[in-house]
């Protein structure tokens, strides 16, 4: 059996979709994601995939969220470009916001700064002895790819979009139940987004996963810097 968790950032913390040869298995929610990743070898799980940006530039732009932005058309907004690590080990926005021009020549925007803990969080993780099953995932990509390669029409928190995309993960063998326990006190748009990212963690379990950018960029250390899908 294939055990695979699609994660993604809640306002409580994270919320975690679990998927058992493809198929909808446990819904969970836990503070830290730690916690996730230091008992996934014991519950056998093969692959975490979570929705933050993983694996950091010393300079630039990382080509991965350029090219999911050019990939999805209408929905290119949900993309943001991630600056540089220099940026992120700033403890104010203001100097974050500085050293982001410094280095890519545009600056750091207030919404973007708002992902630092729990992209700090997730980066901390990538050195543990767990991370290498660790992998980024972005969920509209993940739900273009579910659509045959076409960007969805409508945004995440609306009516529209949220059917559609519970749609597309039922068609592909994900259905999610009703009642999710403490998971189903989160945002409807982060269950289906750890939903979708879950449909990509089994993807690269499996081997059939394609990256943006193919092959992969690399950090200063040799870890690859892509978005899985």
């Amino acid at each position: 059996m294939v055990k695979v968790l699609g994660v993604d950032a809640c306002p409580a913390g994270w919320v975690a979709i679990t998927l058992h040869d493809g198929r909808f298995a446990q819904a969970g929610l836990v503070v830290g994601l730690r916690s996730l990743l230091s008992g996934a070898a014991d519950r056998g799980i093969a692959v975490v995939a979570v929705d933050i940006p993983l694996g950091l530039l010393e300079r630039g732009w990382r080509r991965a969220d350029i090219e999911a932005s050019g990939l999805l058309g209408g929905r290119r907004g949900s993309v943001f470009r991630v600056p540089p690590r220099a940026v992120w080990q700033e403890e104010q926005y203001e100097a974050a916001n500085r050293r982001c021009r410094e280095l890519t020549g545009n600056g750091l925007s207030r919404q973007s700064w708002g992902l630092a803990p729990k992209l700090r969080e997730a980066n901390g993780l990538l050195a543990d002895a767990s991370g290498d099953r660790l992998f980024e995932a972005h969920p509209e990509v993940s739900f273009r790819a579910l659509a045959g390669g076409t960007p969805l029409a409508h945004r995440k928190k609306s009516w529209a979009g949220q059917m559609t995309r519970r749609s597309l993960l039922a068609a592909a063998g994900i259905v999610l139940p009703d009642e999710l326990g403490e998971a189903g006190h989160v945002p409807p748009d982060d269950v289906l987004d750890a939903a979708a990212t879950a449909w990509t963690a089994h993807r690269i379990a499996l081997g059939r996963a394609r990256s943006l950018p193919e092959p992969p960029e690399h950090d200063a250390r040799g870890r690859p810097i892509a978005i899985w899908y």
